[in-house]
């Protein structure tokens, strides 16, 4: 498509607004995408164009230089002011010319506005064939862009891997055993559409704290309940492990609310190693009778005067 006219391939006149471009891109990209029509190239090399053209008319800057220059417009070292210059030297008109100065030419000879297309960084790759002929090297068909996104994994999970479905992309996203928090995984040809394929997906790994537990940076914090008597003489409890199941660990005696045990390097696992698991006890009063009991304020009385005692 040597002359391509960029309004023709999306339907819309020159006169279009910014709104109507985007609306008749969308409507055109929805119905030739290569998800749409597996296997057929007719409608693949059409999403081609479709993306080609909406790189130029999608941006103002760009749509500008096309509509004054043609596709020249977008060569790779083109000075719009530069060409300006030559139309009024030449008396030449705007739009659709190509330049080729000769030794007569005011500029000293030669293409002063470079070859290749380019300028606008990959758009020589978005625009792919769209305007072939001479003047510089064709245009390269790009991949679409890369995506980034985030997925949250139990710490299970990420001590073990797993795989995660991806509802979006299509397939699934294979987590491996020991992966950190905030470390990132490529998903190859996962991204965005394409003239010359689909981009990377890289997806950020979050770590959730188990349920019952808080975490603070890498590190896990479970609040445990103890009765006054498991406080008083020490005692074997129970508790969920933070990589599933349960543990039991040893309270020592005489111990108070608010104590912290840590367990070293069963928290989150990070670039630099796992962090810590704490259990802060909490030592739980009994609650009042609903009825005066004789005996339950013997008991209480008989505490109070140990704690004294110990004063």
């Amino acid at each position: 498509m040597a002359n391509a006219d960029l309004y023709g391939i999306l339907g819309v006149g020159k006169d279009a607004s910014a709104q109507d471009i985007k609306k008749a891109y969308r409507a055109l990209a929805n119905r030739y995408h290569p998800d749409k029509n597996p296997g057929d190239k007719a409608a693949e090399e059409r999403f081609k164009q479709i993306s080609g053209a909406y790189a130029v008319l999608g941006d103002d800057d760009k749509r500008k230089l096309y509509d004054e220059f043609g596709p020249d417009g977008l060569r790779e070292g083109f000075d719009p002011e530069a060409a300006r210059n030559y139309q009024r030297w030449a008396g030449g008109g705007p739009g659709g010319f190509r330049f080729d100065f000769g030794g007569g030419s005011p500029f000293g000879g030669g293409n002063p506005f470079g070859g290749g297309l380019g300028g606008f960084g990959n758009l020589d790759e978005l625009l792919g064939g769209l305007f072939g002929g001479g003047g510089g090297p064709r245009m390269r068909p790009q991949r679409g862009a890369h995506v980034e996104g985030e997925v949250t994994i139990s710490l299970r999970q990420a001590l073990d891997g797993t795989e995660v479905p991806l509802r979006d992309q299509g397939g699934t996203a294979r987590i491996p055993p020991g992966i950190a928090e905030g470390q990132k995984i490529r998903l190859a040809g996962l991204g965005q559409h394409g003239p010359a394929g689909r981009g990377d997906l890289y997806l950020s790994v979050l770590i959730a704290p188990p349920p019952g537990f808080t975490r603070e940076d890498a590190d896990l914090y479970f609040d445990l309940p103890l009765t006054v008597g498991q406080a008083v003489r020490g005692a074997k409890v129970e508790l969920p492990n933070p990589e599933g199941g349960l543990v039991t660990i040893s309270v020592p005696p005489g111990s108070q609310t608010g104590r912290k045990m840590r367990f070293k390097g069963k928290g989150v696992p990070t670039k630099d190693g796992r962090g810590h698991l704490y259990v802060r006890l909490q030592v739980q009063a009994p609650a009042p009778p609903a009825q005066p009991d004789a005996r339950f304020e013997a008991l209480l009385d008989e505490l109070e005067g140990y704690y004294q005692g110990q004063g």
